[in-house]
């Protein structure tokens, strides 16, 4: 080290004023300059002006020492008065007295008695020091604050009332005869006001907070009114000592009625002098008090544009949620505060509502209601202000809702504009917790401190990937998050719409096992025994649970997993526990006691309404035959290795035949999934099935690219090498290949198209569950993106590493765009609502584009199934309009019924919601309400639609029931044979029936040989089911949809012959019109119907013609004038009824079923709702044992289903 370093050099002395007192010398070879700074500070009026006038904090108690003393003053006074008696003589101090009488004929009065009190020595010892101090106060503060203009402080009002009242005091001291002179003391009211608005206003600067504007203008209203009040009974009575000898009480009542306008006329003043103070009075009252309220009402005006604050004192007391919105509008209101207080524990909370724009005329009506008035608060205001969160009382809520303006024409502005109001929420209040709501996923990393967040993107396109796999699980997610009562539609005659309501009363619910009454004798068991018994015992349903010691929330976890007392359980039902009664039969009594028997429920138990609990049928568990089958001898009807297939039986074949019971513990050797990173026998393609195809290999891992930050990781079917972005495009042929169309690429499966505007870091979403690992790789379906606008590079980047997905720029409201991207090969069309449609001139319009072109792509292409997704909930009824149709009407009323009775779900009876087929963001708004009370919503939420993937949670599928799974009957029996056989959990159904409707006489159609309808088809007859209906196709299911069959009854010639006999029997009824009226009008809508018939070939020249002209063969395109039944099951089934189907008088419908009652009969084509276990949970390490787990293969809607136990 350098000396250099080491040496410190001596600092100079610091100037201090002792050393420039000393005159001490500065440091030698200083070249600093000594500056003194004087200030005004320095004087000694400076200092006190700074104490009595600048500084706050001394001002405010100035001030305040200041009221009290006006306050003493004006008391002082009162005590005078009631010590005054002007019988015992009335004169001047140590003169004589002398006693004065009234006349009251005469005009005359004396102004001794006027002029002259009677004030005792104590008292006026203490109103002298009193005065004194007051007015060295006064002149005191006229020093400190002259500004050169000293006539402008004498004559100031406040100046000349302290004179008048102090002055004369001081006066008695040097001349004691003046000691009994009146002195107008009660005029420092006036002083004690101005006093006391001076010290809110010092007040307000000392704390650094202001007070409502109103609550000041209140109480100076107050001030004035108590002033002029006290100033004339004072007044009066002491003037009156001249005359009628008033007392305080009796001045008192004179002023009150004679400033109320009321004027009795028993109290009058005798003398003028009074008379004259009344006259006064009345003119300043006049004057003073309009402008006072002109002042209120202004304020009071803006208060109610602004909402005024929310008071702290019920803040403290009472407990309050804010809700913060860019605008608010009616639809979003109601939704917010029928979710929130739909729960019985949230009945006491208040709702701020923080908006920064001015209350909707609408919103204000609601807001009137005395339901809502008294709990919800609208305050005008900015999050991004502390005055208004102050105002909200932000810091003292239980939760603050941030939701994001999704009508935005640009959302990524909303979704920064939602940020800001976070940020500055947890700035303001740390300790609040927030449930923030985001729209697009690359956003919400931003807002990852909240407790609760929202990505409506990320939700969005990961149920309506689901919708193409799983029918309807957007109906099925929006009425798990919906509080409903369970008692929508049981007033409706419909079968359909009384269990579809009851159904959507399930919820999800949890609970500690050790405390519930439903699971905690299975503890120690395993969790799929606890499932199946709970359900058969108490009709719930358990789909997960979460261990104590681990905070994640496992779906169906598996058999192998054991049930603790600590685990909290989560279940579907129709209450909580907690609000259920239990009802035992004698048989568990005699269980609980321990006697010998098995305790089997026989029937369901009578419950209360309010706590319903399904009740099992009997599962015919005895004499269950437990063995398993020998290999290979398939007796049942469904062959050998389906999941559902009918056991084989040795005896009796006229027994109804038996479940395998499910085990308390796990059979490793029966239930061992198979291991789907190493074991790929379930996606080869034997010879047999694909002889001569090459077959793509694919890899399972984790995308190498993602989007955006925050996606979750899934472990995916991905492409060994990713592929080029010139490969990616559909249209183009590019080096790599020459296909130019969906034809040339020879896809086995159907496609599922998306039509959206751009390519957002959502729509990634939308491919991740479509490709997941537990996906079959032969049963993936191509992905086709139909995009407005060209995608960047950073998205085809993220999705270059999937199989099988391509995009093309184009719109869906173009044909050629369309057939170029291949929609007759489609299986799925998913059209997306549009950024820039969101926002419309008016109300509710926003969705007329979408609306129009889904229902011109449904008439070019009836066999398909499209789900749209709508701005608007509301307008979804256009997507099924039929002005004619009475039943759509029907619904139409039930709908306003169920509003009207308070429904969250008024909407749940439309068909294409009830179908699956429209989809509406903003109903899983409630998603995030509802985490208020359940906060593990969101994250099972995210696991049902794949969002998130923990390790050994279970994932949302779906199997489809055909005629030969029907012996299993109920739902019950179902829910058994999955738990014994696979382990896996159902959760609901969705159902498509029949469903028989006429706007017409029956004897008509009857007596009519008109052959236009197809009830007689040859393929209408082969769909009837074994229940004496025709099974339905399953419109969301990616099985049972074709379309290749021709109708013969649809054939050209036997439609002209049928045409022209229905032309002359037209011509006949015309004669006899008068006879049959009623025929003559059926016999037009024939003529109608056969003419859009005629339409409809006119659609399908349309179609063929645009694709000769765009180079596309023809032949993969069905036309849609022949319509098979499948294609009439599949339409309706989208909800789309359209008027060409009114000659049927015969249609199909479409409905979930949660958690239906366990004796439920199971139909043809119904679709189990299924939570299925993580093949990855359990891998065993033995390959041996992977093979021969894995050697059946399970028939149901996904193939990839795992093995079954054998029977």
């Amino acid at each position: 080290m350098n000396d250099r370093d080491t040496e410190v050099l001596p600092l100079p002395p610091r100037y201090r004023f002792r050393d420039l007192l000393l005159g001490d010398q500065p440091f030698p070879n200083d070249d600093r300059v000594q500056v003194e700074f004087y200030v005004n500070e320095n004087t000694c009026k400076e200092r006190l002006k700074l104490f009595f006038i600048k500084n706050q904090r001394s001002s405010l108690r100035i001030r305040l020492f200041n009221f009290s003393l006006k306050l003493l003053t004006c008391l002082l006074y009162i005590v005078r008065v009631l010590l005054d008696n002007p019988d015992q003589g009335i004169g001047c101090w140590g003169c004589t007295k002398y006693n004065y009488t009234f006349n009251g004929s005469s005009s005359e009065f004396h102004w001794a008695p006027i002029l002259w009190v009677e004030r005792k020595m104590a008292l006026w010892v203490i109103q002298v020091i009193v005065a004194t101090i007051s007015f060295l106060e006064t002149m005191l503060l006229i020093y400190l604050s002259y500004k050169g203009n000293i006539w402008e402080q004498i004559f100031h009002v406040s100046f000349v009332l302290e004179m008048i009242n102090t002055l004369p005091f001081i006066i008695t001291v040097f001349w004691p005869p003046l000691r009994n002179l009146f002195i107008p003391v009660f005029l420092n009211c006036w002083l004690a006001k101005h006093a006391l608005e001076n010290m809110i206003n010092d007040f307000h600067r000392a704390i650094l907070r202001t007070q409502s504007a109103m609550f000041n203008q209140v109480l100076i209203l107050f001030c004035t009114l108590l002033c002029l009040v006290f100033t004339g009974t004072c007044g009066i009575q002491h003037l009156e000592r001249a005359g009628g000898n008033l007392n305080l009480l009796t001045s008192f009542y004179f002023c009150i009625v004679t400033f109320s306008t009321v004027g009795f006329g028993d109290v009058t003043p005798k003398i003028w002098p009074s008379q004259l103070l009344v006259v006064i009075l009345i003119c300043v009252t006049l004057v003073v008090l309009p402008l006072q309220f002109e002042e209120l009402v202004y304020l009071w005006m803006e208060r109610q544009k602004s909402g005024g604050n929310y008071s702290r004192h019920r803040a403290q007391t009472e407990k309050h949620v804010v809700l913060c919105v860019r605008s608010l509008k009616i639809d979003l209101l109601m939704d917010f505060l029928n979710e929130f207080y739909a729960h019985p524990r949230l009945q006491d909370y208040y709702v701020v509502i923080l908006c920064p724009s001015e209350m909707d005329i609408q919103v204000r009506r609601v807001l009137q209601i005395p339901l809502w008035s008294q709990r919800v608060i609208y305050l005008q205001g900015s999050a991004l202000k502390d005055q208004d969160l102050m105002r909200a009382k932000m810091d003292n809520g239980e939760a603050c809702f941030i939701l994001s303006s999704r009508n935005e024409v640009d959302r990524t502005a909303a979704d920064h504009q939602t940020i800001l109001r976070a940020w500055a929420v947890k700035d303001f209040a740390p300790n609040c917790p927030l449930y923030v709501q985001i729209l697009k996923p690359e956003n919400k990393f931003h807002v990852k401190f909240a407790d609760h967040v929202v990505c409506e993107e990320e939700c969005k396109y990961a149920m309506l990937a689901l919708n193409c796999i799983c029918p309807a699980t957007s109906t099925l997610i929006t009425l798990l998050v919906h509080t409903s009562r369970g008692q929508e539609g049981q007033e409706s005659p419909e079968q359909w719409q009384r269990m579809y309501g009851r159904c959507s009363g399930n919820e999800v619910y949890h609970i500690r096992m050790g405390d519930s009454k439903f699971f905690r004798e299975y503890e120690g068991k395993s969790f799929t025994y606890a499932a199946f018994h709970a359900h058969k015992k108490y009709g719930v349903c358990l789909i997960g649970l979460k261990r104590e010691e681990d905070k994640s929330i496992l779906l169906n976890p598996g058999p192998r997993h054991i049930l603790a007392a600590s685990d909290t359980c989560f279940y579907i039902n129709i209450t909580k526990e907690e609000n259920s009664a239990f009802i035992f039969k004698q048989e568990e009594k005699q269980k609980r006691r321990g006697l010998a028997g098995q305790a089997l429920y026989e029937g369901p138990s009578r419950l209360p309404v309010h706590s319903i609990i399904a009740s099992m049928v009997a599962m015919d568990l005895q004499n269950t035959d437990c063995r398993p089958s020998q290999g290979g001898s398939g007796g049942g009807s469904g062959g050998g290795g389906g999941k559902l297939t009918l056991p084989t039986e040795n005896g009796s074949s006229s027994r109804r035949p038996s479940i395998a019971p499910v085990l308390e513990l796990a059979d490793s050797s029966a239930l061992l999934p198979c291991d789907l990173l190493s074991d790929q026998s379930e996606d080869e393609v034997t010879p047999s099935d694909d002889e001569g195809l090459s077959v793509v290999e694919y890899v399972k891992g984790y995308p190498p690219n993602s989007p955006y930050i925050g996606s979750s990781p899934t472990l995916c079917h991905l492409l060994p090498v990713k592929a080029p972005f010139c490969c990616l495009r559909l249209d183009k042929g590019c080096k790599h290949n020459s296909y130019e169309d969906a034809k040339a690429y020879g896809f086995k499966n159907k496609l599922i198209i998306v039509s959206a505007e751009t390519a957002g870091n959502g729509l990634y979403n939308f491919i991740v569950p479509l490709r997941a690992y537990y996906r079959s790789r032969r049963e993936l379906n191509p992905i086709v993106l139909l995009l407005d606008n060209k995608p960047d590079h950073h998205f085809l980047e993220a999705i270059c590493c999937f199989p099988m997905v391509y995009y093309m720029e184009g719109s869906v409201d173009n044909l050629d765009s369309l057939l170029q991207c291949g929609i007759i090969y489609a299986d799925n069309l998913v059209v997306v609502d549009k950024e820039s449609t969101m926002s419309a001139e008016e109300d509710y319009m926003a969705d007329a584009k979408t609306i129009v072109n889904v229902q011109t792509m449904f008439r070019l292409f009836p066999s398909l199934s499209i789900t749209t997704e709508l701005t608007h909930p509301s307008n979804m009824r256009f997507m099924q309009f039929r002005a004619k149709d009475s039943y759509s009407l029907a619904l139409s009323k039930l709908e306003k019924q169920e509003r009207e009775n308070g429904s969250n779900l008024a909407f749940m009876f439309r068909l294409p919601f009830a179908a699956g087929r429209v989809f509406s963001i903003s109903m899983l708004d409630t998603l995030l309400y509802q985490s208020f009370v359940k906060d593990y919503m969101i994250t099972i939420t995210r696991l049902l639609l794949g969002l998130d993937t923990t390790p050994g949670s279970g994932y949302l599928c779906a199997m489809k029931v055909t005629e030969d799974d029907l012996w299993i009957r109920t739902y019950g029996r179902l829910f058994q044979k999955l738990c014994s056989s696979s382990a896996e959990i159902p959760i609901g159904i969705y159902r498509t029936e029949c469903h028989v409707f006429s706007s017409e006489p029956h004897d008509l159609r009857a007596q009519s040989q008109i052959s236009v309808n197809m009830e007689d088809c040859e393929d209408t007859r082969e769909a009837k089911g074994p229940w004496g209906t025709r099974a339905a196709s399953g419109s969301g299911s990616t099985h049972g949809r074709h379309g290749g069959s021709a109708d013969p009854v649809e054939h050209p010639l036997l439609r002209r012959k049928s045409l022209q006999w229905a032309r002359k029997l037209s011509r006949k009824s015309s004669k006899q019109a008068g006879k049959a009226p009623a025929a003559t009008e059926w016999i037009t809508q024939q003529r109608l119907s056969l003419y859009r018939r005629s339409e409809r070939q006119e659609l399908s020249e349309l179609v063929k013609n645009r694709m000769k002209h765009l180079g596309l063969p023809t032949t993969g395109y069905e036309d849609v004038a022949n319509l098979t039944a499948s294609d009439v099951m599949n339409r309706v089934n989208l909800g789309y009824l359209q008027d060409e189907m009114n000659d049927h008088h015969q249609n199909t419908l479409s409905y979930v079923l949660i958690n239906p009652p366990p004796d439920t009969r199971l139909e043809p084509n119904d679709i189990v709702y299924l939570i299925r276990s993580d093949p990855l949970a359990h891998v065993s390490s033995s390959s041996q044992s992977r093979k021969n787990s894995c050697n059946n293969k399970l028939s149901s809607c996904n193939p990839e289903t795992r093995d079954e136990t054998q029977l």
